[in-house]
């Protein structure tokens, strides 16, 4: 049975519709090499997550800075050079009181921006497309709930990335068939695994969601319009020896690809074998 799912995947990966959703498209979310920060945000979801990374760097930052200050002060201010007669007082009440209520008061403030990005991932809104993605070892299956089609997607060997547009520096990142949804749509993957615990994550978009056997979670994004593009994701779930080599690719396109690419996926995977006939009486 894998044999034959890892052959129609394959087949499905020589045939024209990867190619028909990604003439044009500029590759966009990749990990680059010395690259510091985020992956390009493609959604809502990316970017409020940016944010509240840069502010929780920021406080961060005041709190080190403030603590390092503090702790210079006092080794200057009362070492037994400048300050031959220490002090024999074990408490301040007021200095308590401030070390206990500014924490509080920053991890409130923390929470406050933090329990809103949370919110916005947990609460899934109406789908325009629904997607089920499942987990197998080493590869990734996608159902388009909507229209009953679906396919396997496998990474594409090195020698096999330029015949399939990618670039070289796409190996472990490309995959022979590519998940396709439009821009400003919002987009809700039911995800799942067939055998033992995925991850399926794309950085660009925010999202990061556990495969679990037995168990159907989802998640959601909506690309914005005018970033039409490819993205990348991997399975972030240690699952076995080939965890490193289950990539995700997926395509963002234009409406109207998008229902041109609809039209030839469902005649190539929900429709009819080439060449069946009905068998007369």
């Amino acid at each position: 049975m894998k044999n034959a799912l890892m052959l129609s995947g394959l087949i499905a990966g020589l045939t024209g519709l990867p190619a028909l959703a990604q003439d044009g498209l500029e590759t966009i979310g990749k990990p680059v090499d010395g690259a510091m920060g985020f992956q390009p945000a493609a959604t809502e979801l990316a970017a409020g997550i940016q944010s509240l990374d840069w502010l929780i760097l920021v406080i961060i930052t005041l709190v080190c800075v403030f603590v390092a200050g503090l702790m210079l002060y006092a080794i200057l201010r009362f070492n037994s050079r400048a300050n031959p007669k220490p002090a024999s007082f074990t408490h301040h009440t007021p200095i308590e009181i401030a070390w206990t209520v500014l924490p509080i008061l920053i991890l409130v403030f923390i929470g406050s921006f933090s329990l809103k990005q949370l919110f916005l991932q947990q609460e899934i809104p109406e789908a325009d497309i629904t997607i089920k993605v499942t987990g197998y070892q080493w590869y990734w299956g996608y159902d388009y709930v909507d229209h009953e089609f679906g396919f396997e997607s496998f990474m594409l060997a090195k020698e096999d990335l330029e015949a399939n547009g990618y670039a070289s520096d796409e190996y472990l990142l490309a995959t022979d068939t590519a998940v396709v949804v439009p821009s400003g749509k919002t987009v809700v993957m039911q995800v799942t695994a067939a055998d033992v615990i995925h991850s399926w994550t794309i950085p660009s978009f925010g999202v990061k969601q556990d495969a679990v056997p037995g168990r159907l979670a989802e998640l959601w994004f909506n690309v914005d319009e005018g970033k039409e593009g490819i993205y990348f994701g991997q399975c972030s779930e240690l699952c076995g020896k080939d965890h490193s080599y289950m990539p995700i690719t997926v395509k963002v396109v234009t409406q109207e690809a998008y229902d041109a690419w609809l039209k030839g996926a469902i005649e190539e995977y929900a429709g009819k074998p080439q060449g069946f006939t009905v068998a007369s009486n």
